[in-house]
């Protein structure tokens, strides 16, 4: 029998999230990222045809409160103006586990890209499949918090970034 997610295709945006943890002065502040598209190729039993690439609209950013949306979006953090997308993109993909896989490719935000390894699951119901994951970014080494944002004892380096993307079966 071929597993649930061979055979789907289409993101349901309206389930799936992109959410980040950092900590300011020592205490977590949580957002999300409301926009991003993605288009994914996974059937375990041909991981060497499988890709992913991921584009996030940072202008989408919700941080919990307007003054922090405002702010995350000038120059000195992600400089929408200049820098409107981030994208990941997969070079390969291999399987770790059962259900846990690792997609390795090229994150770029900012302008800066840097290679990364994405871990996520995979777990199915009759409905279509769901891939969530979460890896930590440091925000430096993109150039995110310039000036005198860039003391991680102020806002910490590293952000937790978690990822669920629900899956919808194929249309016949």
């Amino acid at each position: 029998m071929t597993p649930l997610w061979a055979q789907l295709r289409d993101v349901n945006y309206g389930k799936s999230q992109l959410q980040f943890t950092v900590k300011q002065m020592g205490v977590p502040v949580d957002g999300s990222l409301k926009k991003f598209s993605a288009k994914l190729n996974f059937d375990p039993s041909n991981l060497a045809a499988a890709s992913a690439q991921i584009e996030i609209d940072m202008a989408s950013v919700d941080t919990g409160s307007e003054e922090g949306d405002t702010e995350v979006k000038h120059k000195p953090w992600f400089n929408i103006k200049d820098y409107p997308s981030a994208k990941f993109v997969s070079s390969s993909l291999r399987k770790k586990g059962n259900n846990q896989y690792e997609a390795l490719g090229k994150l770029s935000i900012k302008g800066a890209s840097r290679d990364v390894v994405l871990p996520f699951s995979v777990t199915d119901d009759a409905a279509g499949s769901t891939l969530t994951g979460q890896f930590t970014l440091k925000r430096l080494d993109f150039s995110i918090g310039d000036g005198p944002w860039n003391d991680p004892d102020t806002v910490a380096n590293e952000v937790i970034v978690k990822y669920k993307l629900v899956l919808a079966p194929l249309k016949k």
